[in-house]
């Protein structure tokens, strides 16, 4: 796979169509903000597209034609992709990972609980002038900007919400991925300051500016994730679908098949 512009290719629709909620979010999100990684199997007549951003792969196209451990610069990373791309994860990467994912659709305005009465904290939209305090949340708390391609270009954004405490941010909820219907977010809370209800005033503060610029919030996360499920309930989301997402592992050392075995013998999956 190489590196390509996305300029370089015509008919990008035909490979992911936009207006869709999930996944597909990310790809419209790196056409809007011109953030992320486009990749292709060839640069002139591509069978195989991936786009990537903050570490999230998605994949489309037909892999038959794929060298082995094409896939391999994907590694450790989060891949979205057809099952006929699953022989080809396999044979580039020392492992995958399925992961049952649960896409959430908001439905329904509910009433926001009142979190405690906590003496100077602030829920409030992000401004340009937050980017120290989202850099101070350190490296753990860093992936909540990485589909911004860092915290100064979430800050001005428009697309986040927070609560700070003496300027120092407590929550952050913000557009991971935003689409032409759907915006896909996401929600990070330091972890002495659970359980405040803090993360629900941010959501469904985030929410609304979303309904006022005429999209639809969705939210996924792992079927395991049950805080993130409580929250996506109670803050108006609801399922709409199930996926699977892969999590790749290293790189897998270049294997030749046996003799009389082709590597792309999956192929049929």
């Amino acid at each position: 796979m190489i590196q390509i512009q996305p300029n370089s290719l015509s008919g990008l629709a035909r490979w992911f169509p936009v207006g869709m909620a999930g996944p597909a979010t990310l790809v419209e999100h790196v056409i809007r903000t011109g953030g992320g990684r486009w990749w292709a199997d060839s640069a002139l007549q591509p069978q195989v597209i991936a786009v990537s951003c903050a570490n999230q792969v998605v994949l489309r196209g037909n892999p038959s034609t794929l060298a082995p451990n094409a896939l391999a610069r994907f590694a450790e990373s989060c891949v979205e992709a057809p099952s006929r791309f699953l022989p080809f994860l396999r044979d580039s990467f020392e492992g995958i990972v399925p992961g049952e994912r649960m896409l959430y659709v908001r439905r329904t305005r509910a009433s926001p609980p009142a979190p405690r009465a906590m003496r100077g904290v602030t829920v409030r939209p992000l401004g340009p002038g937050d980017a120290p305090a989202l850099a101070a949340l350190g490296p753990e708390g860093a992936w909540i900007h990485a589909s911004w391609e860092g915290p100064a270009a979430l800050a001005a954004s428009g697309c986040g919400w927070a609560a700070f405490h003496r300027g120092r941010i407590l929550v952050v909820a913000c557009t991971y991925f935003r689409g032409s219907v759907y915006e896909d977010i996401a929600c990070v809370t330091v972890p002495d300051r659970r359980s405040e209800l803090l993360a629900h005033a941010c959501v469904t503060g985030l929410c609304a500016d979303i309904d006022a610029r005429g999209r639809t919030a969705t939210l996924s996360c792992a079927r395991g994730d049950r805080p993130a499920r409580l929250l996506a309930w109670t803050t108006g989301f609801r399922l709409q679908r199930e996926y699977i997402r892969y999590t790749t592992g290293r790189p897998s050392v270049l294997r030749h098949p046996e003799h009389g075995i082709s590597v792309h013998a999956e192929n049929g999956l």
